[in-house]
C-alpha cells in the first residue's frame, strides 16, 4: 500500500505544495501560478489540488502532511522581540496579530478545515526544511548542508550534515542577525521590493565599484572568520517598524532610500557591488566553515540566499567542495518539499538510494502539462496556429530564433522554483548585442540592466563557460571562457548602465558587464524538447548557447496555464509562442488590439 505525504508551506511568502508517494516526488507548485498573485502567501488550496489530481488521489490518500515550519516557535520569537523593543513595535505588532489569530497560530485546525483532512499533522523546523529540500533529493550519499534565509522560528542560517537517509544540523545562526535580511535591507535601500527584489539587486552589482564594502563592514556588522557575525541593530527597523533601515543607516550612506521607480545612479550601483561582495564573503567563510566541521566533499544548499548565484559559483570556485547541488526551490516554496521528505526519511526511517550522480527531483520539471487543456483552448479560443510534431517544431523554432525571433515556449510541467528551465521560457538568439535590451523593454517589461541567462547544450558547456560540472537549474554563475570574450572590449571604458553598450563577447545578450553568466545547462535526459530547440539552433549557426528567461512580464508569476501563455504573448512585442506542438504567429492572431488596450491597463494600474 502506498504511503502519501503531502508537504505545505504557507502564510509568509511563497506558498507551495508538494506531494511525494513512498519518497518519490510526484508533483510540487506554488500557490502563485494559479492564483496569478505573485509570492502569493495564502493557504496553498490551488497547489495541492493540482498535487492530488496529479497523483489520481484524493485528500482521503494522504498518511501524513507536514508543514514547514514552527509556528509556535514563530509565534515566541515574534512576541519576544515586539517586547524587546517596545513601545516602538507596537504598529507592526498589531498588524501582525489578525492573520496570526486568523490563520498561522492555530495551524493543524486551519489545515484539518482547509483539506478536509483529519489525518496525521506533524511540523518540521524551517531550517530543518531547507535542510531536507538541500540533501534528500540531491545526488549525494552524505554531504555537508548549509542554509541561509531571512529567518525561521529562530534561526537564520545552519550548518547540517547529511549521511544516507538521515541529516542533522549542528551549528546555526539565530536572529535578528540575518545574512537574508541584510540583503533585503539592501534590497528595500536601493528601491526594489523586499523578498522579490534581491535577485535585481544582484543584477546591478556589477554596474558598480565596491566602494561602501569598509563602511559597512566597519559600522553594519562584526564578521567573524567561520561565517558568522553580529549585525548593529542600531541601524535596522526590521525588528520593530515597517521598514528595513532606519534614519542612521540612511544617514550612514548619505541619503534616504532610493524612490521605486526612480533612476538609478551610479551611488545605487555602488551600493549594490558593496553589499554583494560583503555577501558573498560571509557565503564563503559559512562554506569553509561547514567544510571544517564536516569534513564532506559535497555541499547541499538551501534557503532564499542560495538564489544568490553568483555567490553560489563563488563557492565552487573556491575549491573546498568537489560538488555544489542546490535546491532548485531554494525558498520558501522548497519548504514544502523538505518537510515531506523530512517525514518520510526521517520520521518514518525510510531509505534513501543515492547514486551520487542523479538527482531525484526530476529536472524540477513538477507542476502541470495541461496536455488535454491545451486541445480544449485549441477549440474554444479564436487564434491562428500551425501544428507539428514533437520532431519537426524544434526544427522550426530553432530557425525562428536564428532569424531573430523571441518565442514563449508553455511545454510540458511547468518547473517548481522561481527560474525558468524551457518548459515555461521565453527565448531567442544569444549571439544578438541588441537582443537584452529588447527583450527587458519591449517584452518584459522590466528595468534594462537586467541580465539574461545563457541555456547551452550540457556537453558544451565547457567550450563556453568556466564551469566546474553541470548547472542544471540555473543557480550557478561562472565566467564566459577567453577565447569567447571580444578582447578590444576590455579597453572600452564606459560607467554605470552605459557599460550595457558594449559587446563583450561572442554570445553578448547572455554575457553580463563583468564577463560572467548565469547558466543553465540542458541535458537531453531531463528535457529532450529544450535539448533538442538548442541542439538545432546549434545545427543552424555553430552556437550550442540560446537566451532563456522567464515567461512572464514584470510585476506577474510566470505563465501556468495556456491561456495565461497566450495572454502574455498578445499583450508583448513577443514574434511566436509554443503552446504543446501549437506554433502561433503574433502579427496573424485576431483581437490584438483587445490585448494591447489589457496591457496599457496593467500597466496604468
Amino acid at each position: 500500500m502506498n504511503i502519501y505525504i503531502l508537504g505545505i508551506s504557507a502564510f509568509y511568502h511563497d506558498s507551495a505544495a508538494c506531494l511525494i508517494r513512498d519518497g518519490e516526488i510526484i508533483a510540487a507548485a506554488q500557490e502563485e501560478r494559479f492564483t496569478r498573485k505573485k509570492h502569493d502567501f495564502s493557504f496553498p488550496t490551488n497547489a495541492v489540488e493540482f498535487c492530488l489530481k496529479e497523483a489520481g488521489i484524493t485528500v482521503k490518500n494522504i498518511n501524513y502532511v507536514a508543514f514547514y515550519d514552527k509556528p509556535f516557535l514563530k509565534f515566541e520569537r515574534l512576541l519576544l522581540t515586539y517586547l524587546q523593543y517596545a513601545p516602538r513595535g507596537i504598529i507592526s505588532f498589531l498588524k501582525a496579530m489578525p492573520l496570526w489569530l486568523k490563520d498561522k497560530l492555530f495551524l493543524k485546525e486551519t489545515i484539518r478545515e482547509k483539506l478536509n483532512y483529519d489525518g496525521e499533522i506533524l511540523f518540521a523546523e524551517h531550517h530543518e526544511s531547507h535542510g531536507a529540500s538541500a540533501f534528500f533529493p540531491s545526488p549525494y550519499q552524505e554531504a555537508a548542508i548549509l542554509t541561509m534565509d531571512g529567518v525561521g522560528e529562530w534561526a537564520t542560517a545552519s550548518i547540517g550534515v547529511g549521511n544516507d537517509n538521515s541529516m542533522e544540523l549542528l551549528e546555526e545562526l539565530d536572529f535578528p542577525h540575518s545574512l537574508g535580511l541584510l540583503y533585503s535591507a539592501f534590497t528595500y535601500y536601493t528601491g526594489f521590493r523586499v523578498n522579490s527584489g534581491e535577485y535585481k539587486l544582484m543584477g546591478l552589482a556589477p554596474y558598480g565599484d565596491p566602494k561602501y564594502v569598509d563602511v559597512i563592514k566597519k559600522n553594519l556588522l562584526d564578521m567573524k572568520d567561520d561565517g558568522s557575525f553580529k549585525l548593529n541593530m542600531k541601524y535596522f527597523n526590521y525588528c520593530a517598524g515597517l521598514t528595513m533601515t532606519n534614519k542612521k543607516f540612511h544617514d550612514l550612506f548619505g541619503a534616504p532610500p532610493r524612490k521605486p521607480e526612480s533612476e538609478l545612479t551610479q551611488r545605487d550601483m555602488d551600493i549594490a557591488h558593496s553589499i554583494q561582495e560583503v555577501t558573498e564573503e560571509i557565503m564563503l567563510k559559512m562554506a569553509a566553515h561547514a567544510y571544517e566541521i564536516t569534513k564532506k566533499t559535497n555541499l547541499c544548499l538551501a534557503g532564499g540566499v542560495a538564489l544568490n548565484c553568483v555567490g553560489n559559483g563563488k563557492i565552487l570556485k573556491q575549491g573546498l567542495f568537489k560538488n555544489i547541488w542546490i535546491q532548485p526551490a531554494a525558498g520558501d516554496a522548497g519548504g514544502a518539499l523538505g518537510a515531506a521528505l523530512l517525514i518520510w526519511h526521517q520520521y518514518l526511517n525510510k531509505p534513501r538510494q543515492a547514486n551520487n550522480i542523479d538527482d531525484t527531483q526530476k529536472g524540477s520539471y513538477l507542476g502541470p502539462d495541461y496536455q488535454k487543456e491545451i486541445e480544449n483552448f485549441i477549440q474554444t479560443t479564436e487564434t491562428v496556429f500551425e501544428k507539428y510534431d514533437e520532431t519537426s517544431l524544434p526544427q522550426k523554432i530553432a530557425q525562428l530564433i536564428a532569424n531573430q525571433n523571441v518565442i514563449g515556449l508553455c511545454h510540458g510541467k511547468m518547473e517548481f522554483g522561481p527560474r525558468a528551465l524551457g518548459a515555461r521560457s521565453i527565448i531567442g538568439d544569444a549571439r544578438s548585442q541588441a537582443m537584452q535590451s529588447v527583450m527587458n523593454l519591449k517584452i518584459k517589461f522590466r528595468e534594462s540592466f537586467r541580465p539574461f541567462a545563457p541555456s547551452v547544450l550540457e556537453e558544451k558547456s565547457p567550450e563556453y563557460f568556466d564551469l566546474t560540472g553541470t548547472s542544471p537549474y540555473m543557480l550557478l554563475v561562472a565566467d564566459v571562457k577567453e577565447d569567447k570574450i571580444l578582447q578590444e572590449s576590455k579597453t572600452t571604458t564606459k560607467e554605470g548602465i552605459e557599460k550595457l553598450k558594449i559587446k563583450r563577447s561572442v554570445i553578448p545578450a547572455v554575457t553580463h558587464v563583468d564577463y560572467s553568466a548565469r547558466i543553465q545547462t540542458v541535458s537531453q535526459k531531463q528535457n529532450p524538447f529544450f535539448y533538442n530547440i538548442i541542439k538545432e539552433f546549434d545545427k543552424l549557426t555553430g552556437c550550442p548557447v540560446i537566451i532563456n528567461t522567464s515567461f512572464n512580464v514584470r510585476g506577474e508569476p510566470i505563465v501556468c496555464t495556456p491561456e495565461d501563455a497566450y495572454r502574455c504573448f498578445m499583450c508583448t512585442e513577443m514574434d511566436y509562442l509554443v503552446i504543446g506542438n501549437y506554433l502561433f504567429e503574433r502579427l496573424k492572431q485576431p483581437n490584438r488590439d483587445k490585448y494591447q488596450l489589457q496591457h496599457i491597463s496593467r500597466v496604468m494600474d
